[in-house]
């Protein structure tokens, strides 16, 4: 009878261990590279009736300079913690940004003050200005008549060419002369004058002549009259010389005013027509 119920339990026992093998056996196996920690083993978890097994703390985890750990193993069914992000790195600089390098303020020295053209005379202000404006208005009309009077000397034609033609290029020369000895005169008493041919143009009271064909008589006639206008304005200029006792400004004047109607003579006696007589 004891023999009977010894055999039915070992029977019994032998089965069950035959059980839990074939159970063992079917349970998936850890990775060999990552094997579980010394001293401790895997354990069933019976509380919810499945044969899976949590893994060791820390097992498979490799820890990396600069990377934070995987999060604790989460032993729910197909679910694991997402592993933790790494901090964030500070940004780098773009390669092909240049950062501003640091200057220093310097002041440039300011520049020299230029040097007026402050002429010592024994003229007053007034008198020095009025004196240079007229002077210099009479500068811009002997450019023009000069300019003028050796337009007709290249372009005067008739029986009569040589002659006018000279006597033109004659006339020219000496109205040419006056010019650098009446600018000088304005700069000797502290003034300035002409800069420019707009300049000239500015001032001038004389017309020009821009014909494409003047007569030779209409020519003389022209030159004549400018001649005499001239003259009077040289006249004027002389009584305002006087009345600042310019006196060497009105000596010079004297000289051109002779000048002028000395060439004023020649013009009107070449233009006039010729008589039967020959006078």
């Amino acid at each position: 009878m004891w023999d009977l119920q010894e055999m039915l339990f070992s029977c019994a026992t032998l089965a069950a261990l035959l059980s839990a093998a074939t159970v063992q056996a079917a349970q998936p196996q850890a990775p060999p590279s990552e094997p579980a920690s010394k001293g401790r083993q895997p354990q069933s978890n019976a509380a919810e009736g499945s044969h899976r097994h949590a893994l060791p703390e820390g097992a498979g985890v490799r820890e990396r300079p600069g990377v934070a750990p995987l999060a604790r193993f989460d032993a729910s069914p197909d679910r694991y913690a997402a592993a933790a992000e790494p901090p964030p790195s500070p940004p780098r600089p773009s390669p092909h940004r240049q950062e501003p390098e640091p200057t220093m303020t310097t002041t440039a020295p300011a520049a020299p003050p230029r040097a007026a053209l402050a002429t010592p005379t024994g003229f007053a202000a007034n008198a020095t200005g009025d004196i240079a404006a007229a002077l210099t208005a009479l500068l811009a009309d002997v450019f023009a008549l000069y300019v003028k009077t050796k337009n007709f000397h290249w372009h005067v034609s008739g029986p009569h060419f040589r002659d006018y033609h000279l006597m033109l290029d004659d006339q020219g020369e000496q109205i040419f002369a006056t010019t650098d000895a009446i600018a000088e005169r304005v700069r000797k008493i502290g003034g300035t004058t002409l800069r420019s041919i707009g300049h000239i143009a500015r001032l001038q009271r004389l017309a020009d002549n821009d014909a494409d064909y003047v007569t030779p008589s209409d020519m003389l006639a022209e030159l004549c009259d400018d001649n005499r206008t001239l003259a009077a304005e040289m006249r004027a200029a002389h009584a305002l010389c006087d009345e600042h006792g310019d006196v060497a400004s009105a000596s010079l004047l004297e000289t051109w005013i002779d000048d002028a109607e000395r060439r004023t003579w020649f013009l009107f006696e070449a233009s006039r027509p010729a008589t039967a007589s020959g006078r």
